[in-house]
């Protein structure tokens, strides 16, 4: 696996240098000139976006967010009942767990899930419910997937109609067809309710118990509480819909990061055209997953896309550009926070170890 990592990390590089010569990077050099310092509002306008997805997340969490009293002192008479104690995960710190989720898939070489895994981690520092936590963050996953293929499939109709029915536009829409099942049957198997139970006991079988308390977030979360957070959260449909719906928005505003660079960079598109940039590059870069951080990959998407859209090679490489830098400047601030997160959480640890022995 890390030689494979390696080959990617190196395939990535390379086909991003040779798009970078291929355009004449002194031209993709005057065309980032052209833009100037408004490139950077990017970056807010990126955490807007992360923020409606982050909401999205807090809508499937919301029965782990409810106040909750402490029992020992309501049994104990009226008198000493204790007001609900509020949650402590707010937004913001949500909003941070996304940021390193998303820091943690788009710069590091964890093929599209470790984002998820140290989500879960850092999610439970606030909501103790592992299994409650795993849950809204898969279904959350199978949530963005559905509405990926709902963006993807507008942005395939849209550029369609751009391109003149170019032939690279109807190989996506049909990977996309291809596709649909997979994700329909993850569906399928995660709402029986025994998925996690079955995959629990291959594990047992294959690895031992030990090695498989060790792989476990909290070495104490089985299959069936999980099996069961799942099958309680997709049972609640409209709070699914709620939350498919503002992902939804979520990657429609994304799509202003297109039009706004475009702009910035000397190419302005209409909205039609920037849904269609944006829309099959996302598909592109999600499907080239195993590539570390989509290196190369999501250049060569935003590029051909830009192309068949009329936007000029050495401006969509520009925007692509664009994109991977503004990546690194939120991507990086976020994993350096995550790694003092989880020092200091480290050192409190080893404290209260010695003082317990």
């Amino acid at each position: 696996m890390k030689r494979l990592t390696i080959l990617g990390v190196v395939a990535g590089l390379a086909l991003l240098v040779a798009l970078v010569v291929w355009q004449g990077w002194h031209d993709v050099l005057r065309v980032f000139e052209h833009a100037g310092w408004p490139l950077l509002l990017l970056i807010p306008a990126r955490i807007v976006t992360l923020a409606m997805d982050t909401w999205a997340w807090r809508i499937l969490l919301e029965p782990l967010l409810a106040p909750r009293v402490d029992t020992r002192t309501v049994s104990a008479g009226p008198a000493r009942a204790a007001a609900p104690t509020p949650a402590r995960a707010g937004l913001g710190f949500l909003l941070w767990v996304a940021l390193v989720r998303e820091a943690v898939n788009r710069l590091l070489p964890a093929a599209g899930i470790g984002g998820e895994v140290a989500g879960v981690r850092l999610a439970r520092t606030r909501i103790p419910d592992t299994a409650g936590v795993t849950a809204s963050v898969i279904v959350e996953v199978l949530l963005t997937i559905g509405v990926l293929y709902l963006f993807c499939g507008l942005g395939v109709v849209l550029m369609a109609r751009i391109a003149g029915g170019a032939d690279q536009v109807w190989v996506i829409a049909a990977s996309l067809l291809l596709s649909l099942p997979l994700p329909a049957l993850a569906w399928w198997l995660l709402r029986g309710g025994q998925a996690f139970q079955r995959l629990e006991r291959f594990a047992l079988r294959a690895f031992g118990e030990k090695t498989l308390a060790a792989l476990s977030v909290d070495g104490s979360m089985q299959g069936a509480a999980l099996d069961g957070a799942i099958a309680r959260l997709m049972a609640q449909r409209a709070r699914l819909l709620r939350a498919l719906i503002w992902q939804l928005l979520s990657y429609l505003l994304g799509s202003f990061e297109t039009w706004y660079a475009l702009r910035l960079l000397g190419h302005p598109v209409d909205a039609e055209t920037a849904v269609a940039i944006e829309a099959l590059s996302q598909a592109v870069r999600h499907a080239g997953f195993m590539v570390p951080a989509g290196l190369g990959v999501q250049e060569a998407a935003v590029l051909l896309f830009g192309m068949l859209a009329g936007v000029g090679g050495e401006v969509a490489l520009s925007l692509a550009l664009v994109k991977r830098m503004r990546e690194i400047v939120l991507g990086i601030p976020a994993l350096l926070s995550w790694q003092w997160f989880e020092a200091r959480a480290w050192r409190r640890e080893r404290v209260a170890g010695s003082q317990r022995v």
